[in-house]
């Protein structure tokens, strides 16, 4: 019998399949597109829908999970009488880690014996799905809630991200990129290549012409941080780009020799603000550095 539960928010970006298949109970993230309010649902042909009507021009916006919603969530969970080990979006992409830190705070005046531990994952999809599912093999391995926050924690920093895309439309929607980067991108077949930093945040950190070009610049890159990847999975995602991400998988693989693949779709967290066409990848690798 596990000794605590495992928590975590659907912008990880696990399969619903999967999050049951570990035990880990998720909270929904909220998303609104058209006007119109859902509740994240972990389907992928949901996720086609969505990532459709963005194509067809809706706007898509998101909310971070505010502090009713974590007393809530976790108030049901404090019934097992167990502790809690959450692992939220990272701060450098969402105010989500703070309104958990200060309801576990508010939930632990009502019930002062409770043990909630909360993790900023200094994340954002399956970068920190890949901690989500370390941390299930963990807690099955008999590991206390500290020893998991501690090792969960020590290797934030190892779990890499790399996105590209050829669509700065959506990126500029966002404020990530200007509306004459956008263009200008648009106009020369420029494909930006950004990840995550050693805070969290999304960053530029390459630009190539060119699908193909883009998907090599990436693919060396792997293959200079990954560390041991015969003995890893790669973790592939995409958003409503089936046909991208079997060539990227392809140009990674052509240097990079990991055990094996896992693809699936970028839920709406981050989707909403990048678009249709986004192509990730994620795995450990050398720990990821401060901006220049």
């Amino acid at each position: 019998m596990n000794s605590y539960i495992l928590s975590t928010d659907s912008g990880c970006d696990l399969t619903l399949a999967t999050a049951q298949e570990l035990d880990v109970h998720v909270l929904r993230m909220q998303y609104e597109i058209d006007g119109q309010s859902y509740t994240e649902t972990m389907h992928e042909e949901d996720l086609a829908v969505f990532y459709q009507k963005m194509k067809d021009g809706a706007q898509a916006h998101t909310t971070a999970i505010n502090i009713e919603d974590y007393i809530s969530f976790w108030k049901q969970l404090l019934d097992a009488g167990k502790p809690i080990v959450h692992i939220s979006l990272g701060s450098g992409i969402s105010s989500s880690y703070q309104n958990a830190v200060n309801a576990r705070s508010l939930l632990l005046e009502a019930y002062p014996d409770a043990q909630i531990y909360v993790i900023d994952s200094l994340g954002a999809c399956m970068s920190y799905g890949l901690l989500v599912i370390d941390a299930a093999r963990l807690r099955d391995e008999g590991v206390t809630p500290d020893e998991c926050v501690r090792q969960i924690e020590a290797k934030r920093l190892s779990c890499n991200a790399i996105y590209t895309t050829g669509d700065l439309e959506y990126l500029y929607r966002g404020g990530r990129v200007s509306r004459a980067g956008a263009i200008i991108s648009k106009t020369l077949n420029i494909w930006p290549i950004l990840n995550l930093n050693d805070k969290g945040e999304l960053r530029v950190i390459d630009k190539c012409r060119g699908r193909t070009r883009a998907y090599r610049r990436v693919a060396e890159m792997i293959h200079e941080l990954a560390i041991a990847p015969e003995k890893q999975t790669l973790y592939l995602c995409h958003s409503n780009a089936p046909e991208a991400v079997e060539a990227y998988k392809a140009a990674i693989l052509a240097l990079t020799p990991f055990r094996d693949v896992f693809i699936s779709q970028i839920g709406t967290t981050i989707g909403a603000h990048t678009g249709p066409g986004l192509v990730t990848a994620f795995y450990y690798g050398k720990d990821r550095q401060p901006d220049k």
